[in-house]
């Protein structure tokens, strides 16, 4: 088969990079969501079995069939939304069920209609590349930030990245992340008592339709996820060279939400951050063997789906200063190439760093978050700056 000869230990180490960085960051967060519903323990683990498969089926499978490295996710602003919506308007867990099956439903119109796609095809290649940069740029910095905390992990994990970009540059990702897990083991920093031992058991709750939940979770949630997550998910897939049927893949993640919805998937959407890890050079030297990457992503997030607390357990036992270092150097190429590309054209470099400097800043306004607004301020720049450049021109 095709996809083991495409196979390396590289490309697995990404996978698994992303996955650990994806639920470490985040899912406190939908823990949160889920509890600002007054979901029962059992419900919450339905919640981990439901978007562990719907994340791992919608990587997964089209992975392999497009042989291009397509990574879905839950929507972490969209959680932050629910859990900040859930507790204030006091929600049944039916109701908020029913307004994730509104929200997918308005994502599988906006991907079936192609209104999306069509949006993203007017955003120049220097702006998405900024959006791309703004995004990960974080993660960098918090990289070098967490050297406050914990130094002697933070040099070791640098050392190590440094002398293995040297001399197996291949592998370097994989030397630093086995060298940092070693060293917080024989130090004792991993927090083993977060692993429980269960299966995930899925549970329906049948959805009801409210006025109040439609207007207050299922619209906020919409807009988040498509401004927040799909938008520079589609950036990052354009800023790495890769072309793919974006409104098919939009419409895929609305359908798959809709059907596991009852079970607690809220909004699943493209990734940015752990996609990046996946479509990076330090995923695989080849651009078209990068597929196994996020395959091996969507294989991992199955497993979580069906063990569901051991191993959200494993992975949130991992000294947070260690997730934030490995999730920044895995990063530093992607970073510097959404960079060179956004700054090499001087009529679009303006606009592009405007774009750079407010998806960094991490404004959020009106409950959506910076890269929205970084892609705004950049095209309205752009705008200001190039029109009627051209008709005067051609008047010439």
């Amino acid at each position: 088969m095709q996809f083991f000869k495409d196979l390396s230990l590289s490309s697995v180490t990404a996978g698994f990079v992303a996955v650990l960085v994806g639920f470490t960051s985040s899912v406190a967060l939908v823990f949160q969501a889920a509890q600002a519903f007054q979901a029962t323990p059992g419900q919450i683990t339905s919640w981990m079995w439901a978007l562990g498969l719907g994340m791992g089926l919608c990587t997964l499978l089209p992975s392999l069939w497009l042989r291009k490295p397509v990574m879905v996710a839950w929507s972490t602003p969209g959680a932050a939304v629910l859990a900040t919506a859930g507790l204030a308007g006091g929600f049944s867990m039916a109701e908020a069920v029913g307004a994730f099956m509104v929200c997918a439903a308005l994502i599988t119109v906006a991907g079936a209609t192609r209104w999306f796609e069509r949006a993203m095809n007017r955003i120049p290649m220097e702006i998405a590349s900024a959006l791309l940069a703004g995004v990960l740029a974080r993660f960098g910095l918090q990289a070098f930030a967490a050297a406050q905390t914990a130094l002697p992990l933070v040099l070791l994990m640098l050392g190590c990245y440094l002398a293995a970009r040297r001399f197996a540059p291949r592998y370097a990702v994989v030397l630093t992340l086995v060298a940092a897990i070693a060293h917080v083991a024989l130090r004792g920093q991993m927090a083993w008592s977060a692993v429980t031992f269960e299966l995930a058991m899925p549970q329906w709750v049948t959805p009801q339709f409210s006025v109040g939940a439609i207007v207050s979770l299922a619209l906020p949630l919409f807009v988040v996820t498509m401004a927040s997550q799909n938008l520079p998910g589609v950036a990052v897939m354009r800023a790495t060279g890769y072309q793919m049927p974006v409104s098919v893949l939009v419409t895929m993640t609305g359908l798959a939400t809709l059907v596991l919805a009852p079970f607690g998937a809220f909004a699943l959407n493209f990734s940015a951050i752990t996609a990046a890890i996946c479509m990076g050079p330090e995923a695989h030297e080849d651009p078209q063997r990068r597929y196994t990457a996020a395959a091996s992503c969507g294989a991992f997030y199955i497993v979580i789906g069906i063990f569901g607390a051991v191993v959200t357990g494993l992975l949130t036992a991992f000294p947070k200063e260690l997730v934030v270092a490995i999730a920044g150097l895995a990063l530093l190429g992607t970073i510097g190439n959404g960079l060179a590309t956004a700054l090499r054209d001087e009529p679009h470099r303006e606009a592009a760093l405007i774009t750079f400097l407010v998806t960094l800043s991490g404004v959020v306004i009106g409950g959506v978050g910076s890269a929205f607004w970084g892609v705004v301020a950049g095209s309205v720049a752009l705008f200001v700056q190039q029109y009627g450049k051209r008709r005067a021109s051609r008047k010439r």
